[in-house]
């Protein structure tokens, strides 16, 4: 995966190269600064283009109506056993390209679609609708997370718990199937929950909910905003029940509902492999500080989809360090910026599906080592 990382340079022997990618990344504060880092990156990969990236969104809606318009006319004319199988295949299909534009929705939040805020937030807000996410709502709430990555305590998403804070039933899911259930429950469920009940989230002193202006997740200057999210989503639901009316809830279903459980189980994963890795420290307040928190982040390897996905997750470790820079310039600076991060840089190539299950294995909570001074969180597996 080019220079600087640690792995850069995948050794031939599989169990070699797991083992290289499981040593823990260094703790102690980096000998380099945000702006070394910025002075290696060509200074074009910081700047945003509305063609280019109206390009992709174009692309991926052009690829979604082809999608749609196989299984609308072709599907309905298979003989039933086939078609059980083809839809399926339809949502997958589907679900991947609906991720990628989700994945440029989210850079719109980051103000990484173009110099225009007020074009990024239309847009934004119009592809995350769609999608039934709240668009300023989880802007803001992201936002936060990419303040506070790799915090203890104001972290937003995929928050580790405590050894303290691990409910004694969690020990009943410690087991080959607990883990496969518990994928499946997160998979389906986490993004719905997350939003609706901040699942997985940080701790607020009272109920955190995406969908209320009046949560404690939003500052007073953000409540107007969610009100625009909540008519967004509104407002889909609205033309998803109309078309219930005319042409079926079952084909609502299988024409939407199947690619969106796709695209939201990809979401939750995604974000889950990105922060959750035995490799990866966390700081509570006396040792955090934000470059070493987005330093706590690891790129992955989803084959094809990396570019389905528009390499959210082969270039997330740039993306934390520098979030206004639109995708499709991000691969070319983490080339350049592994050499400066060098042993701070982690790659993880595990096969995806091996990935979800040892990271749900191994990283259930964080506790300190007795060697490690104190402020520094190592995830365990032994309840």
């Amino acid at each position: 995966m080019g220079a600087g990382g640690r792995m850069s340079n995948p050794p031939k022997d599989e169990k070699k190269a797991e083992h290289e990618a499981l040593q823990r990344v260094p703790y102690q504060k980096p000998p380099f600064t945000v702006g070394d880092i910025k002075k290696a990156i060509p200074p074009h990969c910081l700047n945003r283009s509305v063609i280019k990236s109206f390009s992709y969104v174009v692309y991926d809606l052009t690829i979604s109506f082809i999608f749609y318009y196989l299984a609308t006319n072709y599907i309905p004319l298979l003989p039933h056993p086939l078609s059980y199988v083809a839809w399926p295949v339809y949502w997958i299909f589907q679900g991947c390209v609906l991720t990628g534009v989700w994945v440029i929705a989210h850079e719109c939040g980051h103000h990484a679609f173009s110099d225009y805020q007020w074009l990024d937030d239309t847009v934004g807000l119009i592809l995350h609708s769609a999608l039934l996410v709240p668009y300023f709502s989880w802007k803001y709430s992201h936002r936060r997370h990419h303040s506070n990555t790799g915090s203890i305590e104001h972290d937003e998403v995929f928050v580790p718990k405590l050894k303290s804070n691990v409910r004694s039933t969690a020990r009943y899911l410690n087991n080959p199937p607990g883990r496969i259930l518990t994928l499946l429950v997160t998979l389906t469920l986490g993004w719905p929950l997350y939003l609706m009940f901040n699942v997985s989230g940080r701790y607020y002193d009272r109920f955190a909910c995406h969908f209320d202006p009046n949560s404690p997740i939003y500052s007073n200057r953000e409540r107007a905003q969610i009100f625009i999210s909540d008519a967004g989503i509104l407002a889909v639901f609205y033309g998803l029940f109309k078309l219930a009316m005319a042409k079926g809830l079952t084909w609502v279903l299988c024409m939407y509902g199947g690619p969106l459980l796709v695209v939201n189980g990809f979401l939750v994963l995604i974000t889950f492999l990105q922060h959750t890795h035995p490799s990866l420290p966390h700081y509570d307040t006396t040792e955090w500080d934000w470059l070493r928190g987005a330093l706590a982040t690891i790129d992955r390897d989803y084959g094809i989809l990396n570019k389905v996905f528009h390499n959210i997750t082969d270039t997330h470790v740039a993306h934390h360090l520098f979030s206004t820079m639109p995708h499709y310039h991000a691969m070319e600076a983490t080339k350049v910026i592994k050499p400066i991060l060098g042993e701070y840089y982690q790659f993880d190539g595990t096969s995806i599906f091996k990935a979800m299950y040892r990271e749900t294995k191994e990283c259930i909570y964080v506790d300190k080592d007795e060697n490690v001074k104190d402020g520094v969180y190592w995830y365990r597996n032994k309840i």
